[in-house]
């Protein structure tokens, strides 16, 4: 594929070329007022009966090598492709997109053919002529759409339109009764091939569409089309409803596992925070216990304080072993030294209410009270 000159380069052509100064005599005097190609893409392609070629200068015959070169120089080469261009895609896109950068200053003139020659010669279409005219016209490629494109190309349609060549891809189309269409552009020495584009086409698209037909007419029912406007039996279209109510309840139990799936994740997300914060909480809590109740704790410790201070409590102090005689009386006269302190010797108790222990106490303190006087 060549790759496309600058403005000025298409403007000066090739000086070079054996054929430039003869082209340019031959020419002198006469200006050639051919469309040329768009430049601004803001705007649609028009359609030829818009701007029609009624340029008076001769148009001569070119060669492929003389197009190649950039000549001639004062006129764009008028390349020519048609098709049908049902379900407009990215292959027809690139197909026009060769065409166009065929020849360093192309102008690209694409025929459409009208629903009738369609129908007639191939079949039914999705979208009809006029969708199919504009989405050409859309195409940033495009410089001229001519409606109601011939089905098989005469002389006198290009000598119409001044095409120089044809592009299309090099396969032989059979057609209306002919082997290959195209077979007399060929041996005019005007086609010029393209490349198709592999993994897409528009009978690609439909086959899709009908191996789908189900989930489609499904959709569009759900959409608020009738089944008149899809052609669907009332027998069909209750099938699709009842498809369309189980799809839903398969939503809605999808969203609702979804939803459960996130709780179940929540949920063990916090109970795995409050396990952490049990067994953290447990750790400091046989911590505590262990300080106050273990072999060393505080407990431990103020219970043998406690019970030191209750056993010296409860047990009596000894007397002092050198205690002080008693002294001598005021008269001078010596006092005796004290009684022995009392010793008590077990005896078998006697039982208080007896008389004899009753006597037998009374009697001791008698004694000692007679030893004291």
């Amino acid at each position: 594929m060549p790759v496309l000159t600058t403005d000025a380069e298409s403007e000066t052509g090739c000086p070079n070329c054996p054929s430039y100064d003869l082209l340019a005599e031959s020419m002198e005097g006469i200006e050639h007022t051919c469309p040329r190609p768009r430049l601004a893409l803001a705007a649609p392609a028009p359609f030829a009966e818009e701007t029609s070629c009624q340029c008076q200068a001769p148009h001569e015959k070119l060669t492929i090598g003389q197009a190649h070169l950039g000549t001639p120089v004062d006129r764009p080469v008028r390349v020519y492709a048609d098709g049908i261009f049902d379900l407009f895609h990215s292959g027809h896109a690139r197909a026009l997109m060769q065409a166009k950068n065929l020849f360093p200053n192309s102008y690209l003139l694409v025929g459409v053919c009208s629903d009738e020659l369609t129908h007639k010669y191939k079949g039914f279409t999705v979208m009809n002529e006029g969708e199919r005219y504009e989405a050409l016209r859309h195409c940033r490629y495009v410089d001229e759409v001519i409606r109601d494109a011939p089905w098989t190309l005469s002389s006198e349609f290009l000598e119409k339109h001044k095409i120089d060549f044809v592009a299309h891809d090099d396969i032989p189309y059979s057609s209306a009764g002919s082997d290959d269409v195209y077979k007399h552009i060929k041996e005019a020495g005007m086609f010029v091939p393209t490349q198709r584009t592999e993994g897409i086409s528009t009978s690609d698209i439909i086959t899709r569409i009908v191996r789908d037909y189900d989930v489609y007419a499904r959709r569009n029912l759900q959409r608020g089309y009738t089944a008149k406007e899809l052609n669907v039996s009332f027998i069909n279209e209750k099938k699709y409803r009842f498809q369309n109510q189980v799809d839903k309840m398969k939503e809605k139990v999808k969203n609702v596992e979804e939803k459960s799936k996130e709780f179940v994740y929540k949920v063990e997300e916090k109970s795995h925070d409050l396990i952490q914060k049990w067994e953290e909480k447990s750790r400091e809590f046989i911590g505590n216990f262990l300080e106050l109740f273990g072999p060393d704790g505080t407990w431990k410790l103020m219970f043998q304080e406690r019970s030191s201070r209750m056993l010296q409590t409860i047990s009596p102090r000894q007397s002092p072993t050198g205690s002080p005689t008693r002294g001598c009386s005021p008269s001078g006269s010596t006092s005796r030294s004290p009684s022995p302190p009392f010793t008590w010797i077990p005896n078998k108790p006697l039982s208080p209410s007896s008389p004899k222990g009753a006597s037998a106490s009374i009697s001791s303190m008698s004694e000692g009270d007679e030893d004291e006087k």
